[in-house]
């Protein structure tokens, strides 16, 4: 049994919401947000491009461990796209690859109709310059070095995608999307679409789930070493929201804690389902449901 070395690793830890600023990495926040949390076991969950900005959420402590059950949140993106030039990053901070005039032959109509297109279940091929691993190793890292990859569509869902702006050649949109949705591919492929190219010149992240920047502490309050207030801070607990819970006693607790499985006292769990277990409701940890059996996955450790 691994041996604790100081009191935070057997504190639940806490999830942070930062405002993250156009210009900073999303690793910059993290080294910043060690300083102000005062620990170095700081993550962050669902990496923001530097010249995008908005929600970033970091986690502090054990709840380092839950950033799969983040990750997987639905978006909500604001993005600025510019029409008729074709970059290689897909956003304004690339090479321009093309220019197009033909956007002046375009109609709001046709606007309309081609974000239609990208709404629901679809195929998206990643950006070049991503951060995406291929053979262990990031994509943008690739792509600095020429190296081209051709890389295969994954799919993801866009819940809403509608206009809200158009000034041509420039126009903004709302977008509501699965994880792994990338707004610049969004972006290049309607673009195609409409014959003239396109790329990403603003981008802002304005929900993960049920969370809101709304709520945030500023990226670089944190970076001057400032605590946030309770707005921004989230227990695990609650951060695990959207996961199915169950209250156990102080016995049960005990035995999931040890590695031991127990019996589900609820039928309608899905076999490998994750769920939140409580102890008077103090988080114990997640587990997973398989048939009629609760295994422990990642159990919070006591002093």
């Amino acid at each position: 049994m691994k041996i604790l070395r100081n009191k935070l690793e057997s504190e639940p830890g806490k999830v942070v919401l930062v405002d993250k600023p156009s210009g900073p990495t999303s690793h910059d926040v993290v080294l910043w947000a060690r300083r102000s949390l005062g620990t170095s076991r700081v993550g962050h969950s669902g990496t923001l491009d530097p010249f995008a900005s908005g929600l970033l959420l970091i986690m502090s402590g054990w709840a380092t461990r839950i950033s799969e059950y983040l990750t997987v949140l639905p978006k909500t993106y604001c993005a600025t796209i510019q029409l008729g030039v074709t970059t290689d990053t897909d956003d304004s901070k690339g090479q321009v690859l093309e220019r197009n005039e033909n956007w002046q032959q375009l109609s709001k109509s046709d606007i309309t109709n081609g974000l239609k297109e990208f709404e629901g279940q679809i195929s998206q091929v990643p950006p070049q310059y991503s951060a995406k691993k291929v053979q262990g190793e990031r994509m943008y890292r690739k792509a600095r070095r020429g190296e081209k990859v051709k890389l295969d569509p994954v799919k993801i869902e866009v819940f809403k995608i509608f206009l809200t702006e158009l000034n041509f050649p420039s126009m903004k949109i709302s977008v509501e999307c699965s994880s792994g949705t990338y707004i610049r591919s969004l972006a290049r492929d309607l673009g195609t679409l409409l014959g003239v190219g396109a790329h990403v010149s603003d981008l802002r992240r304005l929900s993960i789930g049920e969370f809101s920047v709304e709520n945030c502490i500023d990226a670089d309050s944190l970076r001057k070493g400032l605590l946030p207030d309770r707005n921004a801070e989230v227990e695990v607990s609650k951060a695990l929201g959207h996961l199915r819970s169950i209250d156990v006693g102080k016995d049960i607790a005990k035995k999931l804690r040890n590695g031991i499985h127990i019996r589900s006292p609820n039928s309608e769990y899905n076999n490998g389902e994750s769920i939140v277990i409580l102890c008077n409701g103090e988080l114990v940890g997640i587990a997973e449901t398989d048939q009629e059996v609760i295994r422990p996955k990642k159990i919070l450790p006591v002093a």
